[in-house]
């Protein structure tokens, strides 16, 4: 272990073998604790990340490193931006004084750019989770590259400005030769310590339970929340102050430097936004974000086509092997970030799909063509 004589340490982790420095700095520019109240989290410090390499963090699946101290958690968001739920958990965020990390899905960000910038406003890290929320390890080598990028460049074109190395696979489903990819491109890793769970629940009271009893056995952690959930946006102002009272602080990941997108991906991810322009100009809607929630639920699944190329960045990825209730639900999510109702149906959904389905609300005109 080094250190330098500044006023951030500097600690080489697994000196030859990775090459990863963590600088650990003073707290990031937040608001003070002591302005959101007693019982408002705060941010203890600011962990800057040398991706040279791409390093790999969270014990669940690596046990590379270790950034943290006991009693400390870094809070990580999935598969957003929602126009409902992220404004929410920004505002809990906002509240506590605290500081999180958002891995979004390219398709998304592209279909709310608005949401995407305000996250980068209020200070957050945001990194990436594929395009589509393709789970790479039962993909072909081409396609989960595409995914890789596509969803970095998307993302990127959201946020205006470059965004953090920082990437999670989708269902923590990594392969060696996406690894191999990601170490390529200086682009590091993250995995998780402790689930919320709240894809499985709409109960807020289950996604507290299932935090405390992970983080206290653990004591410290990477925990992995879904800002596309309801349940989610409901639990976390009262997670984050039972947290605070039995002594966990929160830190905040930054990149030592800003990634980079590759241009072929940044002419598909400028042509996907284009075409959402046009179709928004064509077809304005109002939004019916302040209706009750059983106004706000539509259930859809996907009419299954064979694969083609051309009309969509990523159109070529469907074939007759992603029909099944899980792969439905997924290709779901996708066509309403893409607004491409066309592709959908009205449905009754059931069991887990209906669970996804529900958690990415409908709420624009466009659903005015269902049944």
């Amino acid at each position: 272990m080094t250190k330098t004589p500044t006023m951030a340490a500097k600690v080489l982790v697994a000196p030859g073998i990775l090459a990863l420095a963590v600088i650990i700095g003073a707290p990031a520019a937040a608001p003070q604790t002591s302005a959101c109240g007693p019982q408002a989290m705060g941010l203890t410090r600011t962990v800057e990340i040398n991706t040279s390499a791409g390093p790999r963090f969270g014990h669940q699946q690596y046990k590379d490193q270790d950034f943290l101290k006991d009693g400390e958690i870094v809070l990580t968001f999935d598969d957003g931006p929602s126009s409902i739920y992220t404004p929410r958990v920004l505002q809990v965020l906002d509240a506590h004084c605290t500081k999180a990390t958002f891995f979004m899905v390219g398709s998304r960000a592209s279909a709310e750019p608005r949401i995407v910038r305000d996250v980068a406003r209020r200070g957050h890290t945001i990194g990436t989770h594929t395009w589509s929320h393709a789970n790479l390890r039962s993909v072909g080598a081409v396609r989960a590259k595409d995914e890789i990028e596509l969803g970095i460049s998307g993302v990127q074109r959201a946020v205006g400005q470059p965004i953090a190395p920082f990437f999670r696979f989708p269902y923590l489903a990594d392969s060696t030769a996406m690894k191999a990819h990601l170490q390529s491109r200086n682009i590091a890793a993250f995995s998780i310590d402790a689930d919320a769970y709240d894809y499985k629940t709409l109960n807020p009271a289950e996604v507290h339970r299932a935090i405390i009893n992970q983080i206290t056995a653990q004591r410290k952690g990477i925990i992995l929340f879904h800002d596309i959930q309801p349940a989610t946006a409901g639990a976390l102002s009262g997670l984050l102050t039972d947290l605070k009272a039995r002594g966990f602080r929160v830190v905040h990941m930054v990149p030592d430097k800003s990634g980079s997108t590759q241009p072929a991906y940044d002419v598909m991810a400028a042509r996907d936004a284009g075409r959402r322009l046009v179709a928004t100009t064509a077809n304005p809607s109002p939004w019916f974000a302040h209706d009750p929630p059983h106004r706000q639920l539509r259930f859809f699944h996907l009419q299954p086509r064979p694969a083609v190329r051309g009309d969509r960045p990523d159109a070529r990825y469907e074939s007759g092997a992603e029909r099944s209730t899980h792969a439905r639900a997924n290709r779901l999510l996708e066509a309403v970030a893409h607004r491409d109702f066309t592709r959908a149906v009205y449905a009754e959904g059931s069991g887990h799909f209906e669970r996804r389905a529900q958690t990415f609300c409908v709420h624009d005109a466009h659903s005015r063509r269902l049944p």
